[in-house]
């Protein structure tokens, strides 16, 4: 899974086996080691009404309503998104997608969603 932090938008790609087992587990993650301290980052299937973020120590978390874990993980739906209030009114942008391989393969990345755009000619 990557994760993308700019500003106050958090987006998060999942490869193909990360999306099937997401949908076996109803939850995902991974970490970054800084030597010493993980920041772990997971996206999880909850008992909530809408999609909604939190940091707690070392830890974000996505929790999303586990029907649309369901719906999106047998779907094609390449991803989804939710605006969540802050405290302060501002806004955090939270973004879950498949992640699909580049048009120019990399090395590490073979485990993604086959890219749409392959194949055709602009």
């Amino acid at each position: 899974m990557k994760i993308r932090i700019l500003g106050n938008s958090l987006r998060l790609r999942l490869s193909q086996s990360e999306v099937a087992n997401l949908a076996e587990d109803m939850h995902v993650s991974d970490s970054i080691n800084f030597g010493g301290r993980k920041l772990i980052y997971a996206l999880q299937g909850a008992d909530v009404e809408s999609i909604s973020a939190e940091y707690n120590g070392d830890i974000i978390t996505v929790n999303v309503p586990e029907s649309q874990i369901r719906e999106w993980t047998a779907s094609e739906q390449v991803g989804f998104d939710h605006r969540q209030k802050l405290t302060d009114n501002s806004y955090l942008n939270i973004l879950v997608e498949k992640d699909f391989a580049c048009l120019v393969p990399r090395k590490g990345e073979e485990d993604l969603f086959p890219n749409p755009q392959e194949g055709k000619h602009k």
